[in-house]
């Protein structure tokens, strides 16, 4: 072997080692806490075994309230959505609680899943978590086709969702052929931390959309779609597709934001906590009617 393919090879291998160990996007417990405290809001760190794998999760806000369960996208983690878990009027009124998708944070951190197992998992995870309260959803990019799933297939657990920037339609997922280089063999090292299980579940991501699309229409709960119109990861043409397919949907109501990129949960998080929150606050107001109709 001559030198240069020595330096060659030094190069990949300490990439590779550099890469999957700095590029895991997520925030320790400790660090969480420590962040949460300065702020005067108490942050609960754990860990539940869900069919025999490690299911991380964080919580604020206290056990007796409704859930707020925010699911994130691809690649990330809880924290993800650390602003609304911080949030006052939201630690009021709401349990909160933002998990780790598997194979992402620290949860089976590198493992990928498709479309189904997270929907199986979270729902598992749904019930184990139960408090006799309303459970809404909150899920943006990869995590809104999630939380539809889970709405789909165990409408019973949810009182409503929140669909942000969602990759929900199969017709308008782009091919991305690249990504199978990544996936297999000695390539699969080169794609860093996060972003190795992330092209895996997205690599699937269409295939499992169009599994999907014929159980849409099981959803029976209240939805809130919001969606940038300049979206270049998630086209903006998916709110549309999703609310069609919603023909059993108790209500869909949406929220459009003009010029807004993907990334609205942080670029645009007054407007979505705004609006989410007068979502929230209607179905808190029905469940309050259905418990006491006088």
């Amino acid at each position: 072997m001559k030198k240069y393919h020595y330096v060659l090879l030094f190069v990949v291998l300490g990439y590779s080692v550099f890469s999957q160990s700095c590029m895991r996007m997520r925030m320790s417990d400790k660090e969480a806490k420590d962040e949460f405290t300065q702020l005067n809001v108490e942050l609960k760190t754990e860990s539940l075994q869900l069919q025999n794998k490690t299911f991380h999760f964080v919580q604020s806000g206290l056990d007796s309230n409704p859930t707020l369960l925010f699911v994130h996208g691809s690649p990330g983690s809880w924290d993800a959505y650390k602003g609304f878990m911080q949030d006052k009027d939201l630690l009021k009124k709401y349990r909160m609680i933002s998990i780790d998708r598997l194979g992402f944070g620290y949860s089976e951190f590198g493992k990928s899943q498709n479309l189904w197992v997270h929907q199986q998992i979270i729902s598992e995870f749904i019930q184990k978590k139960n408090n006799g309260k309303p459970v809404y959803l909150v899920g943006h990019s990869y995590g809104g086709p999630c939380i539809v799933a889970i709405a789909a297939i165990n409408p019973q657990l949810v009182n409503g969702i929140v669909v942000l920037a969602g990759s929900v339609s199969p017709y308008l997922e782009k091919p991305e052929n690249w990504r199978k280089i990544f996936l297999f063999g000695a390539t699969a090292i080169l794609a860093p931390g996060a972003l190795r299980p992330s092209n895996e579940e997205l690599w699937y991501l269409k295939k499992d959309l169009f599994e999907l699309e014929p159980q849409l229409a099981k959803i029976t709960c209240p939805v809130l779609i919001i969606h940038g119109t300049k979206d270049r990861l998630v086209p903006f043409e998916n709110q549309a597709y999703l609310e069609a397919k919603l023909i059993h949907a108790k209500s869909v109501s949406k929220v459009i934001l003009k010029e807004a990129d993907h990334f609205i949960p942080w670029s645009h998080y007054d407007t979505v906590s705004t609006s989410m929150k007068a979502f929230l606050g209607a179905l808190d107001q029905t469940e309050i009617k259905k418990a006491d109709p006088h």
